[in-house]
């Protein structure tokens, strides 16, 4: 018998779903790294737990203390749950461009929600630095600070990589990704590439964010904009991107997100959300491109139930202009 110690240890070992549509068309085997398994819901736990066990290694976060971080809301809710467990307060901090399922969570879960309005990452008032602010002004309150502190990339270079490899038996050729704060990606990927250095690390990135541009040519440049995705595609490079071993990049726009992520649920049986179809559509792609017989890993991020007021709506949908697709 496996027993796993509360929630903390309850986060990852997730399974690898073989995607039998996917690879039966590709010829390839395409799997999904299945991180809306984790207690809390999605891949985020593992950076919120790394993120805190890293603080309180090194004293930063005292018995009692308070927690706060910025956040699109699946770091928050892995944090919120931690946090429980662990006898800490929450604050959280998300703009309001997410969708409503995340914040009422949050709040269900116990944290305390500020909603602050969406705005580019150089504002002062941008939800990161305005997370920062609030922890300056709670005494003895850590400030999570999940893009650029890199207890983020080291939790899935120790934890969700070797998964990946051990898994797979080491026979995996491409792993693709979506990333937001670079911390899935960057150590996935850095683990796999001292492993196996010709696997290839694909980024897959939706329309608005800068970071296809830069994989491409070096230039941090944003082209159109995504109705669906939140909490990926970004302006910058944060560190926990920075450095990771990126051998390409794709362009997933939403009609394809659309088609993606309705064929994972009536073709696969699996609800998910807006990334899991950033990265199935990429891994989709990448096996193409490589040819038969090849092994392509991605990560199902988190499930479809957190944004049953906008992806899986009709009717917002069809507001977006996708109404075809809203009714399919």
């Amino acid at each position: 018998m496996t027993i796993r110690d509360g929630f903390s240890g309850t986060v990852g070992r997730t399974p690898l779903i073989r995607l039998r549509r996917f690879s039966d068309e590709t010829g390839c085997e395409i799997l999904g790294k299945a991180e809306f398994l984790n207690p809390g819901g999605s891949v985020k736990d593992r950076a919120a737990r790394g993120i805190l066990d890293g603080a309180e290694r090194r004293g930063l976060l005292k018995p009692g203390g308070t927690l706060v971080e910025g956040t699109a809301g699946n770091t928050g809710i892995g944090f919120a749950h931690l946090c429980n467990a662990r006898g800490y307060r929450c604050v959280i901090v998300m703009p309001d461009n997410q969708s409503p399922e995340k914040a009422a969570l949050l709040r269900t879960l116990g944290a305390e929600v500020q909603i602050v309005k969406a705005v580019p990452y150089a504002d002062p008032n941008h939800y990161q630095k305005f997370a920062a602010r609030v922890a300056q002004e709670i005494p003895g309150a850590l400030w999570g600070n999940q893009f650029d502190n890199t207890a983020n990339r080291d939790a899935h270079y120790e934890s969700t990589g070797p998964e990946i490899w051990h898994e797979t038996g080491g026979r995996v050729d491409a792993f693709t990704c979506s990333t937001g704060t670079g911390g899935t990606l960057g150590g996935v990927s850095r683990y796999l590439k001292e492993q196996k250095p010709a696997l290839r690390c694909v980024l897959a990135d939706p329309m608005g964010s800068a970071l296809y541009r830069w994989v491409k040519s070096g230039e941090l440049k944003s082209e159109g904009s995504s109705a669906l995705t939140e909490g990926i595609g970004i302006g910058r490079v944060t560190a926990n991107l920075d450095g990771a071993p990126i051998d390409d990049a794709l362009r997933v726009e939403d009609p394809e997100i659309l088609v993606t992520v309705r064929r994972l649920l009536h073709q696969e049986g699996l609800f998910l959300g807006g990334t899991s179809g950033v990265n199935v559509a990429a891994a989709v792609r990448v096996a193409r491109e490589l040819g038969r017989g090849h092994t392509v890993v991605t990560i199902l991020c988190d499930g479809g139930n957190r944004y049953l007021s906008r992806l899986w709506s009709p009717e917002w949908l069809a507001s977006k202009g996708f109404p075809a697709l809203a009714a399919g």
